[in-house]
């Protein structure tokens, strides 16, 4: 990657409105790719303006007006000339990103939050669960940096919730978010391939947001993926290699009428040519994203061959 220099064009600019308008500009022309947070560059140079001016990002346009100090514009600069050299996506340049209205914290050891799970917590789950049947018990599996588990925790308050990781790193800082939200007594972070570190236990909910990408995707991946872990993307040709496993075990990890909700994203392609025969309930969302399922027990229960057949075999 070339590097840039922008010392020399402080002072040509000199708002906020300035440095926003230059930043857009320069996003655009260096063909950057836009998906951890923000769509495009407009909203990208938002991001990282006000953070390194310590403003909040929905401040009154009339902002846009207000002039820089020189150290203000030196540190505005060294963001965006960071954003174009290194192609790290904002959340990462700013450790901070925001799901379900809440604040996380992430830096590279976790994938930036970006799940349409979300939309599902901010519904509580229904027509699933309702105020009346809260889920009592709900397991965040590949918790990552915990969004999952702690937007759950926070929709329903008197739920107990398990958030399970192969990667210590993940949750390492899983537990810095359980701990800026003072939710250590409620969500339980625990170091799991798959389900071995909760064997005997069941819960009312089960939701995951697993590695999924297939082979082919993962090589066609921006720049500003690769900075993400690689083992919280990928999984095999055809991006079912942890999928596979769970929904072989999910049923036994269920309450009788728990359910489970999967995000595999493009790969829902995969998951209907291994699974012809499934009836999986492929949710629809208003702000966007696809490829989410949910099965009940029952139903993992009735189909367990199909799934424990597609594991042994993958």
């Amino acid at each position: 990657m070339n590097e840039v220099d922008f010392s020399p064009i402080k002072d040509e600019l000199h708002t906020i409105g300035d440095y926003l308008r230059f930043a857009t500009s320069e996003f655009n022309q260096a063909e950057l790719f836009f998906g951890h947070g923000t769509n495009n560059a407009w909203h990208e140079a938002i991001t990282l303006v006000m953070f390194a001016l310590n403003l909040p990002v929905e401040l009154n346009e009339q902002v846009f007006n207000c002039r820089l100090t020189s150290a203000e514009k030196s540190a505005v600069l060294a963001l965006i000339e960071r954003r174009i050299v290194e192609q790290l996506p904002a959340a990462y340049l700013t450790n901070h990103a925001q799901f379900v209205g809440l604040p996380f914290y992430v830096d590279e050891r976790v994938l930036v939050p970006r799940s349409p799970i979300g939309e599902l917590i901010e519904q509580h789950f229904s027509p699933h669960f309702s105020s009346d049947n809260p889920p009592k018990r709900i397991l965040d599996l590949c918790t990552g940096s915990g969004c999952i588990a702690i937007a759950c925790a926070v929709a329903f308050p008197e739920a107990e919730v398990d958030a399970l990781d192969l990667s210590i790193d993940a949750l390492n800082v899983a537990q810095i978010n359980i701990e800026n939200h003072g939710l250590t007594e409620q969500v339980i972070p625990i170091q799991s391939d798959v389900f071995s570190g909760v064997e005997g236990l069941s819960y009312d909910l089960i939701v995951t947001n697993p590695p999924y990408v297939d082979q082919e995707d993962v090589d066609a991946l921006p720049q500003e993926y690769l900075h993400e872990p690689e083992m919280g993307l990928g999984s095999g040709v055809d991006g079912l290699d942890i999928v596979r496993e769970i929904l072989a075990q999910a049923a036994s990890y269920l309450n009788e009428n728990g359910v489970l909700i999967c995000e595999v994203g493009n790969s829902q392609i995969h998951v209907e040519h291994v699974y012809p025969h499934v009836p999986f309930t492929w949710l629809t969302f208003k702000n966007g994203g696809h490829g989410v399922f949910m099965l009940t027990k029952q139903q993992l229960t009735k189909h367990q061959n199909s799934f424990t057949q597609a594991f042994e075999q993958k």
